[in-house]
């Protein structure tokens, strides 16, 4: 797999990315499927994973460290990505924090989690509404100062949060994780794949097969997308998958994968190699625009 800039500042990373969202704390049956995993995917070239310090509550990073200490890969060779700013109330609710207590804290934990001396770039994630961004800005550099962060992102911001957190800050966004698939193309609608790539970043995509809808949606939209991903699938020798994450990588963003199946990764890190045409993408386009 190819490794690209994913903005003019770096890193460079794998076109393909891991994330662990979607994982759950499950004892040492989580530990023996993280080595399988983290093994294929550095088999496939994919050296670039996303954590955030509440995935698996708190516990999955630490897997990850685990798993890494054994293994004799460089961590130059590694990009890892982490993030903060999701909480959970102990009365059952998600609430967002950016204070500089909570950013220090959460990074501090993350790397000791994950058993190295610096992030390759740790992302905001969600906007802190009540937190000043000069504060939280000022704690960003400041960790950059230190050397346990390298980049910076965010994560599910709008246009006017990326400009208002940057406008604080002395360094640029790399990028912003936002939710893109054929299911959903509101960030290509709202303008956020445009002002990512004016910052010359390229975007991460999460959920690039929409939570397994674009395979498995029983709904109106759904079917008409996948019988016409089917259609495609004969025309370029590939799977629906392949075509689905495909059309994600022509528009220039990188795919987060997170599925537990070999098959999948497989998938997502072959689609790289399938171009599209005009027309099939904007074939595509014109059913994901279908309500």
């Amino acid at each position: 797999m190819q490794k690209v800039y994913l903005s003019d500042s770096g890193p460079k990373v794998s076109e393909a990315i891991y994330g662990f969202w979607r994982w759950e704390d499950k004892g040492a049956e989580t530990l023996t499927s993280m080595e399988k995993v983290v093994n294929l995917c550095l088999e496939l070239g994919v050296n670039t994973f996303d954590h955030a310090d509440h995935y698996g509550n708190h516990t999955i990073e630490e897997y990850f460290g685990k798993v890494i200490q054994q293994k004799s890969v460089k961590r130059e060779d590694l990009v890892l990505f982490s993030k903060c700013g999701i909480r959970q109330s102990a009365h059952g609710f998600t609430y967002y924090d950016n204070t500089s207590a909570y950013i220090t804290e959460s990074v501090d934990n993350s790397l000791r989690r994950l058993k190295t001396d610096y992030l390759d770039i740790f992302l905001l994630n969600q906007l802190d509404r009540l937190c000043p961004p000069e504060e939280t800005a000022r704690t960003l550099m400041e960790l950059v100062k230190s050397g346990k962060i390298k980049h910076l992102g965010v994560s599910n911001f709008t246009v006017f949060q990326h400009q208002l957190l940057e406008s604080n800050l002395k360094r640029p966004i790399v990028t912003n994780h936002i939710e893109l698939n054929l299911s959903n193309t509101t960030a290509i609608e709202d303008g956020r794949l445009d002002f990512i790539k004016q910052r010359f970043s390229k975007p991460l995509a999460w959920a690039p097969l929409a939570g397994g809808r674009i395979l498995n949606g029983s709904d109106a939209k759904s079917v008409v997308l996948r019988s016409k991903l089917e259609e495609m699938g004969r025309k370029y020798d590939a799977n629906v998958e392949q075509i689905a994450v495909a059309w994600l990588y022509q528009l220039g963003t990188l795919p987060i994968i997170g599925s537990l199946s070999e098959e999948r990764i497989r998938n997502a890190v072959s689609a790289a190699d399938i171009k599209l045409s005009h027309e099939d993408w904007y074939a595509l386009y014109n059913l994901a625009l279908l309500k």
